[in-house]
């Protein structure tokens, strides 16, 4: 189970990385979720997934195949600040769209590198 799930944290960190390599800041964004999920998968994985045994020490010492619970604390944790990532990063992905009309990379770059206007020309 455990190389199914190294697996698919492999398969999401590549596929997000690819995601953050486009022009399009929509999937630059989607890209930036898929590399935070698969982290998590990752730390989880590393973990083990096995829990045949609770994770609690009793007087014979730790169980053999007890679950990790500081990485799961970790990824739950994780989940909340991807959530708010990614939610801030919607909010100015439609701010950009409002005020640029586009979501590509190229295009909001050549307005942001447009140089200032005169304001002294404007006034006189």
């Amino acid at each position: 189970m455990e190389i199914v799930a190294a697996v698919t944290a492999g398969l999401l960190a590549s596929i997000g990385v690819w995601l953050l390599l486009d022009r399009n800041l929509v999937r630059v964004v989607l890209g930036i979720v898929l590399l935070g999920n698969s982290i998590n998968m990752a730390v989880l994985t590393a973990g083990r997934l096995d829990n045949r045994a609770a994770a609690f020490v009793s007087a014979n010492g730790v169980p053999e195949f007890a679950g990790n619970p500081l990485p799961q604390a970790l990824v739950l944790t994780a989940i909340v600040i991807g959530f708010s990532l990614f939610v801030f990063a919607l909010a100015v992905l439609r701010r950009t769209w409002e005020r640029h009309r586009s979501t590509a990379t190229d295009r909001v770059t050549e307005v942001a590198e447009a140089p200032a206007p005169n304001l002294d020309e404007k006034t006189s």
